[in-house]
């Protein structure tokens, strides 16, 4: 980490210099383990996974608070999200009743919507597989939600213990959620581009022949 900067200080804030699209690109492009380390291991969502084999995501968050089992409030905030963000659920990790579905995921992947991150289940797994839409939870169920509010559209909200902004950038892959904070991002790009580089350049003189 910055040498300046003594463990466990909180990173300072940068000027943004790189576009929100710039740093989605290249922190999407980089393992969320990578990431997690370059922020000293905090903003990770680990418990929550993605359900379809090879899902992966990265976008600017677009955050919602919901009552348990109910997902009015995702129905009105696909009404104002922009393609390329990532829907942020904090559904109060409730696993009795789904909060998407197929039909809400064809109509967030049509509108470009880059994938959904739900504290809380889902359900239609194989079908919002085959739309190819990127989905984190903490479970899939059956059950299906209801449909009567209250909620909060743009608040900041908490997924596994991790407290997300709107705006900020969330990364997801198989091993879980990391969530970037846009006045950090920046900087967590730049370490985090360092530590995969040492990791490649580990792995290859690991698989290289020994003389």
């Amino acid at each position: 980490m910055d040498s300046i900067r003594k463990a466990g200080e909180p990173m300072q804030p940068t000027h943004h210099s790189l576009t929100t699209a710039d740093l989605v690109r290249r922190l999407g492009a980089i393992p969320a383990a990578n990431i997690g380390d370059a922020q000293e291991r905090i903003g990770v969502a680990s418990g929550l996974s993605p359900i379809w084999t090879g899902a992966k995501l990265a976008g600017p968050a677009y955050t919602i608070w919901t009552r348990q089992g109910d997902n009015l409030f995702i129905h009105k905030a696909l009404e104002e999200a922009q393609p390329g963000d990532v829907i942020v659920v904090n559904g109060g990790g409730d696993q009795s009743r789904a909060l998407i579905g197929d039909m809400i995921g064809i109509r967030a992947r049509n509108q470009g919507i880059a994938g959904f991150v739900i504290d809380g289940a889902v359900r239609d797994a194989d079908a919002l597989a085959d739309c190819g839409l990127p989905v984190f939870a903490r479970s899939v169920t059956p059950a299906g939600p209801y449909k009567f509010g209250p909620g909060r559209l743009q608040v900041p909200v908490a997924i596994d213990g991790v407290v997300v902004a709107p705006g900020d950038i969330v990364v997801g892959d198989a091993d879980g959620i990391v969530v970037v904070r846009r006045e950090e991002a920046e900087h967590v790009l730049a370490e985090a581009e360092k530590i995969e580089a040492r990791e490649v350049a580990k792995r290859v003189s690991y698989e290289a022949p020994v003389a």
